[in-house]
């Protein structure tokens, strides 16, 4: 075992609390719904970015490469400034929803290049410009942008033109679990002398301004640093090498300068900027105490050079704290990092796969976050607590007074989207496997949990709107979990997989009684987390009135069921009591995929003349017709695919004698799917909604470079949409769709993502996935042509290994040594300190490959590490020979 692996196996042992500290600081907390105070719902515009330097927050703290304990107690961060900003430079700036052309959006420039999972090592890298920060001009320049025109970014405004900044570079080296080695490296990347004011920052989250009872923390000046007293987290020291000066504030709002109120302490939240950027010395406490403190070092430095600022986090009163000790310790950690993924990341890659592989496994560890959240306090707040009456205006989440999280959270994206998203949680588990399967297991169970999930069995969506339906993928994840460290160790771990399975029973009968409208097994489900895929809002009502059987919400009840079957016939090997759940989820699955297909004589959601899926609009009147929208939404029954081998049928013959008897009286169940009783490739069953005809038609499309295969992975729109727009009258109105490749140029939830054309990893992951589970069945004899039309013949298996070919493509240097996620931008494609560092976007440009949207959404997009790996790891042959066990575990 690797020093890093033993100590992640330490971790779980509280006397060796590897994990307490951790990058668990927000890169914006302003603008959230927990900030939230207006009457309107207006989070953007409530709390903004000019107010987050002077207002305290209420439920959470933001920072530059930060880090905190699990319970965000206290905090550590940079802060920068250069001489010339009007701002000290505290976190990140970005656009809010109404001041992007294409909604909110990180303006700044910073990559996590390294993290081990214990957070024993991690290294960030952050580029700061000499010049004055263009607040103003991002801002005013892409509020003056239409939807049809690109986004005004910060390499567009000149401020790095002749390497005029700093790369600073930020790394942190656990000695101990409360022992952190802290070293900054600043480099002057421009032709001349530059200066720069770096300053450490450490404060206490403000907890005792609405909690009278809350003993007050405090940080002091002590010889050396700066000690901080806190009545839970007890005493911890800041020790800071050379001898910066020290400077004192309160992490308190600056009641004065946002609402005109006097401030009942002179030192307030900004203080320190006051002083650093203002020059005034009366807004820091000469006592050299409070609740926000920083160590001051002012650098100058030689262009091409660098200098260093190092300090030390931690529970010793005294020691030896820098010098050689701390270089080496510092190394030590670096290699250690580079060889726990030396065993992660297989020989056979490349450097350059390597380093994406990496970089995208780093994202995803830097990418957790402290959440707390008490949406019954927070809703009494407001006026709307559980037992108060009077409401007018329902508030935001007034239907989730249980929820209540304080928790190490994986999210999205800390910026864009600093808030747990659960349909984007179980994807972060399959790259989070790969280095850390006890926190993706935590992750999933987490989100069933009694303060999580509904008392009805809903799991909830986001803080925007927890009550939004995601698509449930939650039991997939489960399923995957458990079948991956099975594969990995040898071992079972039935008592966590019975644990969630009981939750996941709730939330399955959930989605039964609430979006089932008819009964009929047709699904609806809203959004659907495809935002603005469809014709018109899929989450509002319709302009026709009726309602809409979605055919993606049918494949994920289908793939939920199967996943359902799956888990329950696991259990059922430990507990015969299961096997009769495994029975009924058949059932419930056969049902649903005949649905899919055939609606009981109604207008089903295949349509026959294409060859394809279509949501079905049902009018009121009665008549329904399909809305031909070619899209991923019609691809998504391909996935709800699944492959059985024999040994249930061993174990259990009375129950599959009751299952083959229940199927032979209800012969139109499989009339129009895959007969599940047909044997295939080593006497395997396969379980899908797709027989070999239709699977045939799907992907002639689906493989069809004029419709949805581009040159990196799966379009979420037909490109046929883009000579051929869909168009829908409703009364007056006409609703159209066309094929976009990039940005959205609808206002459709909010226009800062689109569906119309992109490429979206974590679909084509799933794509992929249902393709090796399609080939372990139906084997070599069974080939397509791979793109449509070029007489070029594959199996399932190279098809799966071409689309993940094109998708890990979007981020490996061509033969040209460019990479297709930088788009155009030179900066990224050859600039040396530019162009190893990788953006993780949220989606990708459905010709050309270039990122798109959240820059930094390494969450689902950290999928690419597990795309990197996954064929340097499993064959054909072995696909073929060992089937769900190579599938389900992806033999990491």
């Amino acid at each position: 075992m690797t020093k890093e692996s033993q100590r992640l196996e330490q971790s779980g042992n509280p006397a060796t609390p590897w994990k307490k500290w951790g990058p668990y600081l927000s890169e914006r907390q302003w603008g959230t719904v927990r900030e939230d105070c207006s009457e309107n719902g207006d989070a953007w515009n409530d709390f903004t970015h000019d107010q987050a330097r002077s207002r305290a927050y209420r439920w959470g703290e933001d920072g530059i490469a930060g880090i905190s304990d699990d319970k965000q107690r206290l905090c550590f961060a940079l802060a920068l400034w250069n001489g010339r900003d009007p701002i000290l430079k505290e976190r990140l700036f970005g656009l809010t929803n109404s001041e992007g052309n294409h909604g909110e959006d990180v303006k700044e420039y910073y990559f996590y290049l390294d993290a081990t999972p214990t957070h024993s090592y991690l290294k960030q890298l952050y580029k700061y410009p000499h010049s004055a920060f263009p607040y103003v001009d991002l801002v005013e320049t892409n509020r003056g942008r239409s939807r049809q025109e690109s986004e005004y970014e910060l390499l567009d405004t000149g401020v790095f033109d002749e390497d005029r900044y700093f790369d600073v570079f930020v790394e942190y080296a656990k000695a101990a679990p409360e022992d952190i080695l802290i070293q900054i490296t600043v480099h002057n990347r421009g032709p001349e002398v530059a200066e720069i004011d770096v300053l450490p920052t450490l404060w206490f989250r403000n907890r005792w301004s609405r909690n009278g009872s809350y003993q007050r923390p405090e940080l002091r000046a002590i010889k050396g640093g700066i000690a901080a007293t806190e009545p839970l987290l007890g005493k911890r020291y800041l020790y800071c090498e050379g001898a910066p000066e020290l400077l004192f504030t309160e992490n308190e709002t600056n009641q004065r300068r946002l609402f005109g109120r006097e401030n009942p302490t002179p030192f307030v939240k900004d203080g320190i900027h006051e002083f650093i950027v203002g020059g005034r010395t009366d807004t820091v406490n000469p006592a050299k105490s409070g609740t926000k403190a920083a160590a001051h070092y002012h650098l100058a430095i030689p262009p091409g050079e660098s200098a260093t600022v190092r300090l030390r986090l931690t529970d010793a009163a005294a020691g030896k704290f820098f010098g050689g000790a701390f270089d080496k310790l510092m190394k030590s950690r670096r290699q250690e990092a580079d060889e726990f993924y030396a065993g992660v990341i297989p020989e056979s890659l490349d450097a350059d796969a390597a380093l994406v592989m990496r970089q995208a496994l780093a994202g995803m560890i830097w990418t957790k976050q402290y959440y707390y959240f008490d949406v019954n306090r927070w809703l009494e707040e407001r006026g709307h607590g559980a037992f108060q009456g009077g409401h007018k205006v329902p508030s935001r989440n007034d239907q989730w007074h249980h929820l209540y999280c304080c928790d190490i959270i994986s999210m999205p994206d800390k910026w864009e989207y600093p808030w747990f998203a659960a349909w984007d949680l179980a994807f972060h588990v399959l790259p989070l496997s790969l280095v850390d399967s006890a926190f993706g297991k935590q992750q999933l169970e987490l989100m069933l949990s009694d303060t999580y999930l509904h008392p009805n069995g809903q799991i909830p969506a986001y803080e925007w709107n927890f009550s939004d339906v995601n698509p449930p993928v939650h039991a997939w994840a489960t399923n995957f979990s458990y079948q991956l460290e099975k594969v990995r160790t040898g071992k079972s771990d039935t008592v966590w997989l019975e644990r969630c399975f009981q939750k996941l029973l709730l939330n399955f009968t959930w989605w039964l009684n609430r979006k089932d409208r008819m009964g009929r097994n047709a699904f609806e489900g809203g959004f659907l987390g495809l935002d603005n895929i469809g014709v018109f809002d899929r989450s509002a009502p319709l302009p026709t009135g009726g309602h809409l059987e979605q055919a993606d919400g049918t494949a994920w009840m289908a793939l939920f069921s199967l996943n359902m079957l799956e888990m329950s016939t696991e259990l059922a090997r430990h507990n015969i009591a299961y096997a009769d759940m495994s029975i009924k989820f058949t059932q419930h699955f056969v049902a649903i995929a005949s649905a899919t297909i055939h609606t009981g004589g109604g207008t089903g959601m295949w349509d026959e003349e294409d060859g394809f899926f279509y949501d079905v609009l049902q009018h009121p009147d009665g008549r329904a017709e399909r809305i031909k929208v070619r899209s991923m939404v019609g691809l998504l029954p391909l996935c709800a695919v699944t492959v059985f081998d024999g040994g249930f049928s061993q174990q259990f013959p009375d129950h599959v004698k009751r299952l083959e008897g229940y199927l032979t009286a209800r012969p139109e169940l499989v009339k129009f799917i895959h007969n599940p009783s047909v044997t295939g490739h080593a006497g395997r069953h396969l379980t899908a909604i797709l027989n070999e005809a239709n699977l045939r038609r799907v992907l002639a499309k689906m493989l069809d470079e004029n419709e949805f295969l581009s040159p990196h992975g799966l379009r979420s729109l037909s490109r046929i949409h883009a000579d051929h727009p869909y168009e829908f009258r409703a009364g007056n109105a006409t609703h159209r769709v066309t094929y976009l490749p990039a940005e959205s140029d609808s206002g459709m939830f909010g226009g800062n993502s689109n569906w119309r054309g992109p490429v979206w990893i974590p679909l084509n992951a799933l794509m992929v996935r249902a393709l090796l589970q399609y080939y372990s069945y139906y084997g070599n004899e069974f080939t397509v042509e791979c793109p449509t039309g070029s007489g070029r013949l594959m199996t399932l298996y190279q098809v799966a290994e071409e689309i993940n070919r094109r998708i890990a493509g979007i981020f490996l240097k061509g033969p040209d040594g460019r990479r297709p996620v930088n788009g155009g931008t030179e900066k990224f494609q050859t600039d040396p300190h530019w162009k190893d560092c990788i953006q993780f976007y949220e989606y990708f440009h459905g010709d050309n490959g270039a990122g798109l949207g959240a820059s930094h959404q390494t969450g689902w997009t950290g999928i690419i590490a597990r795309a990197v790996h996954l064929f340097q790891n499993i064959s054909s042959d072995e696909v073929l020979e060992r089937g769900k066990s190579v599938l389900s575990g992806l033999k990491s």
